[in-house]
């Protein structure tokens, strides 16, 4: 069973340990702010007061024994890339380091995190693609030239096949599952047929992506 840390008990911070907690994983939740501390303390496995900043706390609290620590510190940059560069000073086998611009990424990957996330910016993004396609559900940015997107199956292609649909030989784009209400369909055949209110999980380049969009 993995074991998670998470340092900054804010939106972000607060969102990724109940939810890592509710997945049933240990989970410790550090904040300097008592009352975050509080609100969150029935929900993971514990919950600590503390510095961050002071190196001789954030030791004793055995970090180094956890699988993956988070540090959600929000807007204090100075504080997140110290705390990321103590971390990994510790021995601490996995930091997720959250950045708040694309220079303070930079830097906590410069410094060791082992992976940088942008919440604000990847949920803006997502934002945008959802206001301008009414199928588009959701998208996963896996690199700056790649996504995966959640399109809601286009009337045009409900009854057809993946084949018929002809989205791998117009449009370049790879349908990796196809979610039907409960349930998902893995790595469907070109046979697969496309049913109305299905969820079509597609990887392709953002170009592509977007060709698919602007056509439906």
């Amino acid at each position: 069973m993995k074991q998670f840390a998470v340092i900054g008990l804010g939106r972000f911070g607060s969102s990724v340990a109940r939810t890592l907690a509710r997945m049933g994983y240990d989970v410790l939740a550090v904040d300097t702010n008592e009352e975050r501390v509080n609100a969150i303390t029935d929900e993971v496995t514990y919950a600590v007061c503390v510095d961050a900043m002071d190196e001789q706390a954030l030791k004793s609290l055995g970090l180094r024994n956890f699988d993956v620590v988070i540090v959600a510190i929000g807007q204090d940059v100075q504080s997140s890339i110290l705390v990321t560069v103590m971390l990994k000073e510790m021995g601490v086998p996995r930091v997720v380091s959250k950045a708040v611009t694309e220079l303070h990424g930079k830097v906590l990957q410069r410094v060791g995190a082992d992976m940088v996330v942008f919440p604000e910016r990847d949920m803006g993004v997502r934002l945008a693609h959802a206001l301008v396609s009414r199928n588009i559900v959701d998208q996963i940015n896996l690199s700056p030239d790649y996504s995966i997107i959640e399109l809601i199956a286009p009337r045009e292609f409900v009854g057809k096949t993946l084949q018929e649909s002809a989205m791998r030989r117009e449009y370049g784009v790879t349908v990796l599952a196809i979610r039907r209400g409960e349930d998902i369909v893995i790595s469907p055949g070109a046979k697969q047929v496309i049913n109305e209110g299905d969820i079509l999980v597609v990887v392709g380049r953002n170009d592509k992506l977007r060709s698919l969009e602007d056509k439906l």
